[in-house]
């Protein structure tokens, strides 16, 4: 069963809302945060991303950017920036985008189920980008930013949700410079809470759906801390971590696609040719061709797309890894055709999002920066679900998730 508790959210005044909250750390490098906190003092940037306190190029895992990240927390707490919920509460955090909202319960999430497995993932994670992370953690105490989970849907939370967001205005209402709405809602009822972390313990797991390395720091510095009070009773802060959890079946994955620097030395033609034994290649011509259904591809190669639908008997229907496009692309293709044997480690290969559109391979090919591109189509969430149950792991950039949670809506504390 899963575990939620209330908690008291740390977060900015109504007025200041839209200035706090900031994209994730680890989707914008130290440069990009540099200007998007530019003229803003009260971007939580400045805690999550504290080397732009620092001139350009310092390291941003220096001891003393660490140290920067606690000095700037004080800060917006000293100044009124951030304010504690003076009684534990659930909250609501919404999201649009195309018009679409989903709708998540952020709460508290238990160490223990994460080291149980009652919390399931489906990433590996590396231990440097973990301890960079559990560093944060450790040093201001808190989790700044939340974890994106999923959940099984049930259709009692969904009511409950529904009731509170049609009855109440939202504590905070704006659209994000990316054109993205975000919306949230405190719930301080003590009845409803208690109702919704008894529905929370009927559902058997929760799953990582964005956010594996900040889902591990948490966890391990839970750990951590018991270790160093040996007398904990289990109720402690520290024992449990900040999640927004969204139901399944309102979350939406888009693809993950690949960009390819060289062809192992094949010309064009010797490509397509060796592709047509695993794949049906067919010429799109030069107008983007994005795939529409599992097990076809595109492919743009010198100004052209091509559909590849991969032929029968190619992979093994049966096997919740081995059916995966990802899989499937990068066993017959990458591995057997272009010679790339490790997503992680390979200079040769990189990833681009889907929502920045199939546009972007285009122009990284065009630009003679990458020699050929590949799209596939968005893994599903039942197939996340599948993977994440039975144990196994999916290959490296296979799930993107938009739209990212903004960081500093509310934060929690572990003392």
């Amino acid at each position: 069963m899963a575990i939620i508790k209330p908690f008291k959210g740390v977060r900015p005044p109504k007025s200041l809302a839209e200035k706090v909250a900031s994209r994730p750390y680890d989707v914008l490098n130290s440069e990009e945060a540099r200007a998007e906190a530019a003229g803003n003092p009260n971007s939580l940037l400045r805690i999550i991303k504290p080397e732009i306190e620092f001139v350009p190029g310092t390291d941003e895992h220096r001891p003393e950017v660490y140290d920067k990240a606690v000095e700037m927390f004080q800060l917006f707490q000293k100044e009124g920036w951030l304010v504690q919920d003076e009684k534990d509460c659930l909250y609501i955090y919404a999201q649009t985008m195309n018009g679409r909202t989903q709708y998540g319960l952020v709460a508290c999430a238990s160490v223990d189920d994460y080291l149980n497995g009652v919390i399931k993932k489906h990433e590996l994670t590396r231990a440097d980008k973990e301890e960079d992370r559990m560093k944060h953690v450790r040093n201001t105490n808190a989790n700044v930013e939340p974890v994106f989970f999923a959940y099984p849907a049930v259709a009692a939370i969904d009511a409950i949700v529904k009731q509170i967001v049609e009855s109440k205005p939202a504590e905070y209402d704006f659209v994000a410079p990316d054109g993205f709405g975000h919306h949230f809602w405190v719930i301080d009822d003590d009845a409803t809470i208690e109702k919704l972390v008894a529905l929370f313990e009927t559902i058997p797991s929760t799953y990582v759906a964005d956010g594996h390395h900040r889902t591990a720091a948490a966890a391990l510095v839970g750990a951590e801390k018991r270790k160093q009070n040996p007398a904990y009773n289990g109720n402690e802060e520290f024992n449990y971590f900040l999640a927004v959890h969204f139901p399944d079946n309102q979350l939406q994955i888009i693809d993950y696609n690949r960009v390819i620097k060289d062809l192992n030395g094949l010309t064009p033609v010797q490509l397509i040719e060796k592709l047509g034994d695993d794949f049906d290649v067919l010429k799109m011509g030069a107008g983007i061709y994005k795939p529409n259904q599992l097990h076809t591809f595109s492919m743009y190669l010198e100004g052209e797309w091509y559909k590849l639908v991969a032929k029968a008997g190619r992979f093994n229907d049966n096997d919740p890894i081995g059916v995966l496009d990802v899989t499937i692309l990068s066993n017959l293709v990458l591995d057997k055709i272009l010679g790339i044997k490790d997503l992680r480690t390979d200079k040769r290969i990189d990833f681009v999002g889907g929502i920045r559109g199939l546009g972007e391979l285009k122009k990284r090919v065009d630009s003679g920066e990458m020699k050929v591109a590949f799209a596939l189509y968005p893994v599903s969430m039942k197939q996340l679900i599948d993977i994440a149950d039975s144990g196994n792991i999916m290959p490296p950039k296979t799930t993107w998730f938009e739209p990212k949670l903004r960081s500093g809506l509310v934060i929690h504390k572990l003392d």
